[in-house]
């Protein structure tokens, strides 16, 4: 029997543009890559040169630090470039794809976590605190993982796992013999992916089904809400399609990081879904919008121009080039149209269209309220761009923070804290408990317009650093 969670603190954007359930196969994508940039701590030595030849699951790079630690090509093909930056900050290593190679089983290895080191599905295994890649010689205190994502736009799992039930069934009992503590699987009510677990013969599995507003899909909220993490302590989560890619390598031996992803947006026509790898180049994904049904169209005009490519969801995702290519770790890509445009008189208009939490605008008055929000015109629907409405101001207290923050801590004491650099506060408030994302709506409704996810990740990594 499963147990439920009620998160009441939160909130959900009225945003239209969710993904259509179809699927285009987008799996002959020519090029993929691996971003050292999308793990958090990593300092890459690199492995290959531009030219070899690799297979799915050879290792393009390391981390120095722990070079048992292996980022893998996620498909069988050519290094086409070894892209770098600043210093030679090494940025991505690209593969282009080999549409001749056959896929072959991996050598046989000790045990699970060998294999999934020597594959580099390990790195898909993160942890917290920090975000970090998980070590492979900690023992968690737990592993949570969210079978189901609130945030805007966010793609429907159970359409996601479709076909790969078993793989996911399987991938969960093995990923349950990595700890011994409890594996937490977390899922909203009526999700049919949950009949899958639910007769699982690993021992210490445990069912949740968890109700409310954004977050409650972010792992991070699950975690304050099944074992809250001190210091000293450690928990790992996992994405559900690399729990199913887990599932497919310790049943075959063959290691195929096949990734869903939604492509999502408020100015797409057909938003929907393609079937690749991790990596995958978005550049194909919105290149035939012009010319083929089969892909997403913009309202405006047959190119990106004037829109903005987000690898995750609006809230906390990265921006990316319109031939750039997707993070290691997201199963979305949101389009959302650049707010690069003057607001004429800004707060002094009746801003019925402008979504208002603070009740700033009119609109703020049915912003909280599902029921008012189906009830109004299209014509008077908020619309959503990526223009903040104002300026950077003096970071003040409003109280908003701890309506949307579902923790049991003090939200804008730990912002401060962070800020001034305490780390002594931080530790005190709790700090070991979050991620950025989970500050991604404290942003959103911020009146300061001040970047807090930034400052999160700046005071985790300072704190990591010395704990090393």
């Amino acid at each position: 029997m499963a147990n439920i969670i009620n998160i009441k603190k939160g909130l959900d954007l009225p945003i239209d543009g969710a993904a259509e359930l179809r699927t285009t196969d987008a799996r002959t994508i020519a090029t993929y890559a691996v971003k050292p940039t999308d793990y958090v701590g990593l300092v890459p030595r690199l492995l290959v040169a531009e030219g070899d030849t690799v297979k799915a699951g050879d290792a393009l790079f390391c981390d120095k630090k722990n070079e048992r630690i292996r980022f893998c090509a996620p498909v069988a093909g050519r290094v086409k470039a070894v892209v770098r930056g600043a210093k030679r900050l090494l940025l991505a290593v690209v593969v282009e794809k080999d549409e001749t190679a056959v896929a072959s089983p991996l050598p046989q290895a000790e045990n699970l976590k060998e294999q999934m080191l020597q594959c580099g599905l390990w790195t898909m295994l993160r942890q917290r605190p920090f975000g970090t890649v998980a070590n492979p010689d900690d023992n968690p205190k737990a592993i949570v993982v969210s079978c189901f994502d609130s945030a805007p736009l966010a793609p429907d799992y159970d359409y996601l796992m479709k076909g790969r039930e078993a793989d996911f069934a399987h991938g969960v009992e093995a990923l349950a013999s990595l700890t011994n503590g409890k594996l937490h699987l977390c899922f909203r009510n009526g999700q049919k992916l949950m009949n899958q677990v639910a007769h699982t013969q690993a021992k210490n599995v445990e069912l949740h089904i968890v109700n409310g507003p954004h977050p409650a899909g972010n792992v991070g909220t699950q975690i304050a809400q099944l074992c809250p993490i001190n210091k000293g302590e450690v928990v790992w989560t996992m994405n559900p399609q690399d729990i199913a890619t887990l599932g497919h390598l310790v049943t075959t031996g063959m290691y195929c990081p096949e990734r869903v992803i939604a492509v999502a947006g408020p100015q797409i026509k057909a938003p929907h879904y393609f079937r690749t790898y991790t990596g995958a180049c978005v550049e194909t994904l919105v290149a035939g919008q012009a010319s083929s049904s089969n892909y997403p169209k913009l309202e405006d005009s047959s190119t990106l121009s004037g829109n903005r490519l987000i690898s995750g969801n609006i809230l906390s995702g990265t921006q990316i080039d319109a031939n750039g290519y997707m993070g290691g770790y997201d199963s979305l890509l949101s389009i959302l149209p650049e707010g690069d445009y003057y607001d004429f008189m800004g707060w002094l208009m009746p801003g019925l269209k402008k979504f208002s939490f603070s009740r700033t605008f009119l609109s703020g008055f049915f912003a909280r309220c599902k029921k008012a929000q189906e009830m109004l015109p299209s014509c008077t629907k908020p619309t959503f761009d990526t223009n903040t409405h104002g300026e950077v101001r003096p970071f003040v207290f409003t109280g908003n923070f701890e309506q949307v923050f579902p923790f049991d801590i003090y939200p804008l004491q730990l912002i401060k804290a962070c800020i001034i650099g305490d780390m002594e506060l931080q530790e005190n408030l709790g700090i070991y408990e979050v991620e950025p994302e989970d500050f991604a709506l404290c942003e959103f409704i911020d009146t300061s317009k001040t970047d807090i996810q930034p400052i999160i990740r700046e005071a985790l990594e300072t704190l990591r650093k010395e704990a090393m």
